[in-house]
């Protein structure tokens, strides 16, 4: 268990990127950071079409850049200890199942929209853990992105840098995700949460009340079936689209499906299709419900609406696990808790809990406690607040 909470080391993650960047290429450089996330509420929803509450965490990928005469992209990380090099001009779509995908496909993704970005030198530093459903993608495409085009002195609107990140996931990654994850760590705010539509993109900063924590459980086991399940349950919510497109000819998304319209025409539809469907049509209702609690500040029936999402992603999506139902359960009869549930994509991971400030320390110790009884895994448990998007660090100031 972390003993700490969740770490506060901006300054000292800035000087490792800024030393390591210095001993390899022995240049200027300016350094650049985008953040990790975690969902309150609104998980699977992105990919179609619905709405989501995520918030920014203090969890940041690093990256050291400064530009080169020719057109390669030479990245360094820190982390894995590797170099990796590409010409900008023979980077080709498709996944090798290196770290570096993400970033030399936000580099490709930008030069095939006319994007002028030129060669650069790179070195990535990490603090967002990965496979722990905080988004580790998001935040080194993002913090690659944004280096890329600082130092080609280009000004893009965060909502195209989140696409174009999107976009090399995609592509590059293999794995076609939702806009949430890139969105929120461009446009993260600190000491709120962001109401995200996913289709117009128009969003609302909503403000957590004070005394209040996010607490992240970090399960430390992550199931080899997530990736490809992922996929999976898109194409499920892609065939539940075109079984409903009969009744209701318009929709061009689960999104567009209201929880009354569902109840009349899914009788016949494929039990594991109805399910998929069942879930993101209630989910998407239920962050519109959270959000209005947030609004009043009714963090009990936001807490309910949190229970609700986790049994429906157990029960309809099943992309829990036994690991992430513990805790949920650990947490949600620990006093001063407002709510839990799992987060991300699912199979392991992370889960997402509101805590009351005073009662943080007993939450650790319990949850901690009886997880590592029962499974014989200690979990990292980290206390935070929302924090800020991506953006350019001051190297004086670190």
């Amino acid at each position: 268990m972390s003993s700490t909470g969740f770490p506060n080391n901006q300054k000292s993650s800035d000087r490792a990127v800024a030393a390591e960047f210095q001993q390899r290429f022995r240049d200027s450089f300016r350094i650049f950071s985008a953040p990790g996330r975690v969902n309150l509420i609104g998980e699977h929803t992105d990919y179609n079409h619905g709405f989501v509450m995520p918030a920014a965490l203090g969890f940041y990928t690093y990256v050291a850049a400064v530009s080169r005469r020719d057109d390669e992209l030479c990245v360094y990380s820190i982390d894995f200890e590797e170099t990796r090099e590409f010409a900008l001009t023979d980077i080709v779509p498709g996944p090798t199942g290196n770290w570096s995908d993400y970033v030399h496909g936000v580099a490709a993704v930008m030069r095939s929209r006319g994007i002028p970005i030129g060669g650069a030198n790179l070195a990535i530093k990490g603090e967002v853990p990965i496979g722990a459903g905080l988004s580790s993608s998001a935040a080194l495409e993002v913090a690659s992105a944004t280096a890329l085009l600082g130092i080609s002195n280009i000004r893009l609107d965060g909502r195209e840098i989140a696409a174009i990140c999107q976009r090399a996931e995609h592509d590059y990654a293999g794995t076609k995700c939702g806009i949430m994850d890139q969105f929120i760590s461009c446009f993260g705010k600190a000491n709120h949460a962001l109401l995200l539509d996913c289709r117009s993109l128009d969003f609302e900063p909503l403000k957590f009340p004070e005394g209040v924590r996010i607490v992240i459980c970090n399960t430390m086991v992550k199931h080899e079936l997530a990736a490809g399940e992922y996929n999976h349950r898109r194409a499920e919510c892609e065939a539940g689209v075109r079984y409903l497109e009969q009744f209701l000819p318009d929709i061009r998304a689960l999104r567009d499906v209201s929880e009354s319209q569902f109840a009349s025409y899914s009788s016949d539809m494929p039990g594991i299709i109805g399910r998929r469907c069942r879930h993101v049509i209630s989910e998407n209702a239920r962050v519109l419900e959270a959000a209005d609690a947030l609004r009043s500040g009714n963090l009990e029936r936001f807490g309910e609406l949190m229970a609700e999402s986790h049994v429906s992603l157990r029960n309809d999506y099943e992309v829990s696990c036994d690991e992430l139902d513990l805790i949920v359960e650990l947490a949600s009869k620990c006093p001063g808790t407002y709510g839990a549930r799992m987060t991300g994509g699912g199979f392991g991971g992370c889960t997402v809990n509101l805590v009351e400030a005073d009662a943080v320390q007993d939450f650790k110790t319990t949850v901690a406690g009886k997880y590592q009884q029962r499974t014989g895994l200690q979990p990292d448990i980290y206390v935070c607040t929302a924090a800020d998007g991506a953006r350019e660090i001051t190297v004086q100031d670190s």
